[in-house]
């Protein structure tokens, strides 16, 4: 097996497991919510810092709509896509952009620090911000938006992560909406986002 193959398989796995977890929660949730038990299994308290070092937390969020996506800056593929998408929609947004939070939540903060995300989020819309911390703050934001992310060693030493990349969806309540579809015109995403302002 090449290695260009491992790394498809790997990808592909990784992004199956994302999916099987999701809806695995997705159910969870209908299923209580439609009995009345308790609030959404999605989402909650965090600490972390921004791309310019600064304390972020989940009340920082709150009081706009906002989009979580959690990832990393060394993935090859589906989170530069996924933020390219993301900046497409709040592009599309014009001045509603303003009313709206983005968040880029990084599941690896050993290489992931402040300055090395604030590079990297240069190259997308400005609207969206940065997240990092210890490993302690990202498993805590991990678990309460019940995200899978898990190190994979490669080759040379080096790693990457199998991760839930998925887009959610946060009402200004901090309240978890749904999976926020990209797969289709940036108009159209950003005319279901301001149904939420």
């Amino acid at each position: 097996m090449t290695a260009r193959t491992s790394h498809i398989l790997l990808v592909f796995s990784a992004f199956l497991t994302g999916l099987v977890v999701f809806l695995g929660v997705i159910l969870f949730v209908s299923h209580n919510q439609g009995t009345g038990v308790g609030p959404s299994a999605i989402g909650g308290p965090f600490k972390l810092i921004d791309q310019d070092g600064k304390p972020i937390t989940d009340h920082d969020m709150k009081g706009r709509p906002f989009l979580v996506f959690f990832g990393y800056t060394h993935c090859p593929d589906i989170c530069p896509t996924t933020l390219f998408e993301m900046s497409e929609v709040l592009h599309a947004m014009g001045k509603d952009a303003d009313r709206i939070n983005a968040l880029f939540i990084t599941v690896d903060p050993e290489r992931d620090t402040a300055p090395v995300m604030k590079d990297y989020l240069s190259s997308f819309d400005p609207h969206l911000r940065g997240a990092t911390g210890d490993r302690k703050a990202i498993d805590t934001a991990e678990k309460e938006y019940r995200v899978y992310a898990k190190k994979v060693p490669t080759t040379n030493g080096d790693y990457s992560m199998d991760h839930t990349a998925l887009v959610y969806l946060m009402d200004k309540q901090g309240r978890f909406v749904a999976p926020f579809k990209l797969n289709r015109k940036p108009e159209e995403a950003a005319a279901d986002l301001r149904r939420y302002l």
